[in-house]
C-alpha cells in the first residue's frame, strides 16, 4: 500500500514536469518536421545550429563577446542563425532536388562544421545561460509550479500559435502546405520550390533556437548539450510522425512525460537506449507515427 501511495504522490509532479519538458521537445521537433515536410530532408544539423545560436546569446550577453541586454543578444542571435540556415540551404539546395538521402548526409557534415565553429570560438567549457524571468514558485495540489514553467508554457503557446497562423493564413504558409502535399504539381504550376524550402529552413532554425534557449537554463550549455537535447526532439518527431506538425507537438509532450517517468522509475543512465528503443519500435509498428490516425496527414 505504501508503494502505491508513493506512486500516487510522485506521479502528478512527474507528469507536470514531463509536460513542461515535452513542450520544448515539441518545439524542437516542429523545426525538424518543417524542414522535412517541404524538402524531404532530415536536418541533422538542427541541434548544432541551435547550439550555435545559444552560444551567440551567451557570448553577446555575458561580456565574452559583447555586453548587450539579453533581448538584444537574442535578436542578433536570431539574425545570425537565420543567415547560417539560409547559407546551409543554399549549399544543399542543388542536392535536394537530386537525392533526399545525399542531402540528409550533407546535413551531418554541416552539423560537424557548426560544432567545430562553436568549439573554436567559445571553447569546450561548460557555461550557464539563464532566462531573465522573475524567480517565484507556488504549489497547486502538490505540484510545484515555477516561473520557469510558466515562461516555457507561454513561449511555447506563442511560438506554436504564431507558426500555425502563418501556415494557415499567409501566402507562404499556403505554399508550404501545397509543396508538402505535392511538390511536383506545385512546380508545374510555377511555384518556386526553393523559396518555400528556404522558408521552412528559416522557420526550423528559429524554432530550434527558441527550444535551446528554454532548455539550457535547466542544465548547462556546452557544444554537446543542445545536440543531445535535439536527439529527444527527433524521437518526438518520429513518435508524432514526420508528416504532421500537430503530431510533432503532441509527440513532444508524450516523449517528455515518458522520459521523465523512465528517468525517475528506471534510470537516467539508460535514457539514450530508451530513446533508441522508442524510435525502433515506432518505426517498425507505426512508420508514419503513433498519431497518424488521430491527426491524419494534415499539415
Amino acid at each position: 500500500m505504501s508503494g502505491a501511495a508513493a506512486i500516487v504522490r510522485d506521479l502528478p509532479p512527474l507528469l507536470w514536469s514531463g509536460t513542461v519538458s515535452g513542450c520544448l521537445y515539441g518545439v524542437g521537433a516542429l523545426g525538424l518536421v518543417m524542414v522535412f515536410k517541404s524538402s524531404r530532408v532530415v536536418n541533422f544539423s538542427h541541434g548544432n545550429l541551435a547550439c550555435l545560436g545559444a552560444f551567440v546569446v551567451y557570448g553577446l550577453s555575458s561580456g565574452t563577446l559583447l555586453s548587450l541586454s539579453w533581448e538584444s543578444a537574442v535578436a542578433l542571435a536570431l539574425g545570425i542563425v537565420a543567415a547560417v540556415s539560409a547559407s546551409s540551404y543554399a549549399a544543399i539546395a542543388p542536392i535536394v532536388f537530386k537525392s533526399d538521402l545525399a542531402s540528409t548526409i550533407v546535413t551531418l557534415g554541416v552539423g560537424l562544421i557548426l560544432q567545430g565553429a562553436v568549439q573554436l570560438v567559445f571553447g569546450a567549457d561548460i557555461v550557464n545561460l539563464d532566462l531573465p524571468v522573475p524567480r517565484f514558485g507556488l504549489s497547486l495540489a502538490g505540484i510545484r509550479v515555477t516561473s520557469y514553467d510558466l515562461a516555457v508554457l507561454a513561449t511555447t503557446l506563442i511560438v506554436v500559435g504564431g507558426l500555425f497562423v502563418i501556415i494557415e493564413r499567409t501566402k507562404i504558409g499556403v505554399a508550404f502546405r501545397a509543396v508538402s502535399t505535392n511538390p511536383f504539381a506545385c512546380e508545374v504550376c510555377g511555384l518556386n520550390l526553393r523559396v518555400v524550402h528556404l522558408f521552412s529552413w528559416l522557420a526550423g532554425a528559429v524554432l530550434g533556437l527558441v527550444a535551446a534557449l528554454l532548455i539550457v537554463p535547466t542544465t548547462f550549455l556546452s557544444s554537446t548539450t543542445v545536440p543531445s537535447f535535439m536527439l529527444t526532439a527527433f524521437t518526438a518527431a518520429v513518435v508524432g510522425g514526420f508528416s504532421s506538425l500537430p503530431g510533432a507537438a503532441i509527440g513532444g509532450i508524450l516523449i517528455g512525460i515518458a522520459t521523465n517517468l523512465f528517468s525517475f522509475y528506471v534510470s537516467p543512465e539508460f535514457m539514450n537506449s530508451f530513446l533508441l528503443a522508442v524510435i525502433l519500435l515506432t518505426l517498425n509498428f507505426f512508420p508514419n507515427g503513433l498519431l497518424e490516425r488521430a491527426v491524419g496527414g494534415r499539415v
